[in-house]
């Protein structure tokens, strides 16, 4: 069982920048995929941002041109830089994390709460 344990969320005004980082208590390089999902009040997860095990990235159109996911193999992290912040980005954001030979092995962290506004 990995543990993800997630930082940086809070307060931002608009058009501000924030890092969130998720740290893996196991190796990185055991997971297939990681990645960012969040969840706004009334709203369905959604993928936010992931990055597979050789560096390839994929972003949600809605944050696409704004946001940069990036990992540090050797600390076990990764992390999610978002810029250019809006009231829309306002969610609980979660670390995600697929493993396995089939993917068949899904983890989540606790989230972190990013809130924009003035």
């Amino acid at each position: 069982q990995a543990q993800l344990v997630e930082s940086g969320g809070g307060l931002v005004q608009p058009g501000g920048s924030l890092r969130l980082s998720c740290k893996t208590e196991g190796t990185i390089l055991s997971m297939n995929t990681m990645g960012w999902y969040r969840q706004a009040p009334g709203k369905q997860r959604e993928m936010v941002a992931y990055i597979t095990r050789d560096g390839s990235t994929k972003y949600a159109d809605s944050v696409k041109g704004r946001s940069t996911i990036s990992k540090e193999n050797a600390k076990n992290q990764v992390y999610l830089q978002m810029s250019s912040l809006k009231p829309e980005d306002t969610a609980v954001y979660y670390c995600h994390a697929v493993a396995g030979w089939e993917d068949e092995y899904a983890y989540w962290g606790q989230g972190t709460q990013v809130t924009v506004s003035s």
